[in-house]
């Protein structure tokens, strides 16, 4: 009897990935699932749905143990009145290592303390700081290494790898009440964004809700990933079946789980501010004894360091290898010639695979016979057999025009259709579209991309994978949806996630920082420095 409830459990599953409502089976609810009930799968040890609930288990023991570190770098604080809360314009720096001059390649060290807007010293860490060194007149920058010593201070360590007067930027992003603020509310809903689908049935045209939580009460089409249990819902229309969904469109809602006055933190005129200071310009010298950038290859597996490179003259150089410059479209053809690219991602990731396309010169589009906004774009250059694809990543995807989900796929799916060679890419790129949601729930799609990516490298060890991390973006937005703090949460998770892992991790995080963008999609010279890092670790 047991193992015959199991097939007709596996069997709802299977109708569910098919588009067949199941209201019969249970989700679990936190990152909304297919797997049944427990009661149900512990009647056997050896069934398939026993395997994949043990499978599930550990899976979301990872997810809480990555929720945890994240956890402990966070602040719990409660405040009720924005006049404690801290202030950069009352908060103070100084130099730890003053020197009369530095070497290139040597630290600065500076220690930063926070203070609140009445002038008391901060007692506890938490703030959302971004530190940065420049030099305009060089087209230089990069990013200081931020260390909270939870007490109010901060300890802030710049490399200093060029040649000149440099100057200091202490930016107090958030403080550490609205920081505390996002991050439990961040853990309360999907329903920051709502998603409407459009099904199309002969001459039945109808509109209805879909998502990741909705009330089972409605009546549901669910749409179900089977290895994985990715699932994403649509209210059932009436006299039109599920198999009918075929198009989507997202919109912003006004559900909010601040306070106001936790609101009021997060106004443009209280982000990224500057914090005050008199340390002057640091002036760098060029010593024979030092060199800050090491002549090993970029290589796979490598751990990236942070910061991880800086600018000069509007060119990334890395730290931990030194970096080749593809200037012209033959350099680029010689280096892609033979390969097939995958770009799997958001539009940031599309970003590369337009900009290789412009730099190539000989690469062509191919017409995806697609309409609306852009859900994949194919590039070939026949005579050097450069092959290039680009395929925006499964739901979520927020857009206020509409896209197809007819031929819609996660990245771990489109992973496992990969036969991989020495020849072949993959550059990964999630993030952006997942800010609004529940970080778990990022977290658990990164676990299925890089289970995909492990299942690839036991079939083909050679196929060559980039993970390409998420770009600052504008301060100008919803930043209970959208901030920047929930961008650098998902980056650290990412590095928990892929480390040790035999892949490449190009830091646009680092990236944009030292580049001063704060643009979700770059200019084109950023790009290209992005690109020129990607093809480092191919060529």
């Amino acid at each position: 009897m047991a193992v015959k409830n199991l097939e007709r459990e596996r069997e709802k599953c299977f109708a569910a990935n098919k588009g067949v409502p199941v209201p019969g089976v249970r989700a679990l609810k936190r990152f909304g699932t297919c797997l049944s009930g427990s009661s149900t799968i512990q009647a056997t040890k050896d069934g398939a749905l026993h395997y994949a609930e043990v499978e599930w288990t550990k899976k979301e023991k990872e997810i809480k143990d990555i929720l945890r570190k994240l956890d402990q770098l966070m602040p719990n604080v409660t405040f009720k009145d924005v006049k404690t809360t801290t202030s950069a314009k009352n908060s103070q720096a100084a130099i730890l290592n003053h020197k009369e001059a530095y070497c290139v390649g040597d630290h600065l060290r500076v220690r930063l303390d926070a203070y609140d807007h009445l002038g008391q010293r901060k007692v506890y860490g938490g703030d959302f700081l971004r530190a940065r060194i420049s030099s305009p007149s060089l087209k230089a920058g990069a990013s200081g290494l931020i260390q909270d010593l939870r007490n109010g201070s901060y300890l802030v360590d710049f490399t200093l790898p060029w040649e000149g007067n440099a100057s200091v930027s202490l930016l107090l992003i958030h403080p550490s009440e609205a920081v505390s603020a996002l991050w439990a509310a961040r853990k309360k809903g999907y329903d920051k964004i709502a998603f409407t689908g459009r099904f199309l049935s002969g001459t039945s045209e109808v509109s209805a809700e879909c998502g990741f939580h909705l009330s089972q009460s409605l009546g549901l089409c669910a749409y179900v990933d089977e290895r994985d249990q990715e699932a994403f819902y649509c209210v059932k229309p009436k006299k039109v079946p599920c198999e009918a969904f075929v198009r989507l469109k997202s919109h912003n809602t006004a559900i909010s789980y601040l306070t106001e006055l936790e609101r009021s933190l997060l106004t443009r005129s209280n982000i990224g501010m500057e914090i005050p200071h008199e340390l002057g310009e640091i002036p760098v010298v060029l010593c024979e004894r030092n060199n800050t950038i090491t002549t090993k290859t970029c290589w796979m597996g490598a751990e990236s360091p942070f910061p991880s490179g800086f600018v000069w003259q509007d060119q990334w150089h890395p730290l931990f290898c030194p970096m080749a410059s593809f200037n012209t479209g033959d350099e680029i053809k010689t280096c892609l010639g033979g390969k097939l690219v995958y770009f799997m991602g958001d539009s940031t990731v599309r970003q590369w695979m337009e900009n290789l396309k412009e730099r190539g010169k000989t690469l062509i589009y191919l017409d995806a016979h697609v309409s609306g906004k852009p859900q994949k774009l194919m590039a070939i250059d026949v005579a050097e057999n450069i092959q290039l694809y680009w395929k925006k990543h499964g739901h979520p995807y927020i857009g206020s025009n509409e896209y197809t989900v007819k031929d819609h796929t996660y990245i771990a799916q489109d992973i496992d259709k990969v036969a991989g060679d020495k020849n072949t890419v993959i550059v990964i790129s999630l993030g952006q579209h997942f800010r609004p949601f529940p970080i778990e729930f990022f977290i658990c799609r990164a676990l299925h991309v890089r289970a995909a990516i492990q299942r690839l490298l036991l079939r083909s060890p050679d196929t060559r994978v980039i993970i390409k991390g998420e770009n600052t973006r504008e301060m100008n937005i919803d930043q209970e949806q959208f901030s920047d703090f929930h961008g650098y949460s998902q980056y650290l998770a990412l590095k928990y996630i892929f480390q040790g892992l035999n892949v490449g991790f190009i830091d646009t995080w680092d990236m944009t920082v030292a580049f001063n963008t704060n643009h979700v999609h770059p200019p084109n010279y950023v790009i290209e420095n992005e690109v020129n890092m990607l093809l480092n670790y191919i060529c």
